[in-house]
């Protein structure tokens, strides 16, 4: 089955980095720009390309039936944004309890234009003890993938801004919509 999805991203003209980032098992995956949601079906073939355990964060209001069978059957978690539900604490259960997890997170929390990125991926890679990796798409060369391990100092607001420098140079597929300061 692998070599017909991976056909099918040749054929859209699609490659994605089969590259992973060595000994490491669990983490947190921090993915940009999004600007379409596009990104989520590019993103969770690559998963299924590189037999990586993802669980992906959407928002709640899109799992009704039977949308939400499909996504919670592609490793999606359903998240409340409107009110305050633990998100820090339940993210680091789920990795206490599980031997391999990439929790994959856009902390842009929309597809549009937002310079102030949500912080609760950084907060839970801190708690859980786990290295956060980047990962990204680039409309602009048709390739996705993981860009690399990123080293956290503890200063959330400093991190952010070098993570954001990180994957700046990956075009959105909105690219007016992409990572901004």
């Amino acid at each position: 089955m692998r070599w017909f999805v991976r056909g099918l991203m040749r054929l859209f003209g699609w490659k994605i980095d089969l590259s992973v980032p060595q000994g490491i098992k669990k983490a947190v995956v921090v993915m940009a720009p999004h600007t379409s949601n596009w990104d989520f079906v590019i993103g969770r073939i690559a998963f299924y390309l590189m037999r990586i355990p993802g669980k992906f964060l959407i928002k709640k209001e899109l799992f009704f039936f039977p949308l939400g069978w499909i996504l919670r059957s592609l490793g999606a978690l359903p998240v409340d944004r409107k009110k305050k539900n633990h998100l820090v604490s339940q993210a680091v259960e789920l990795f206490k309890h599980s031997d391999n997890l990439y929790l994959v997170f856009t902390p842009e929390g929309t597809r549009a234009a937002n310079p102030h990125w949500k912080k609760g991926f950084y907060y839970i890679a801190l708690e859980a003890k786990v290295p956060i990796v980047l990962a990204f798409i680039d409309y602009s060369k048709k390739i996705g993938g993981f860009h690399g391990v990123f080293e956290s100092t503890g200063n959330a607001n400093e991190d952010i801004k070098n993570i954001k420098k990180e994957l700046l140079p990956y075009e959105a597929k909105y690219p007016k919509q992409g990572i901004i300061f």
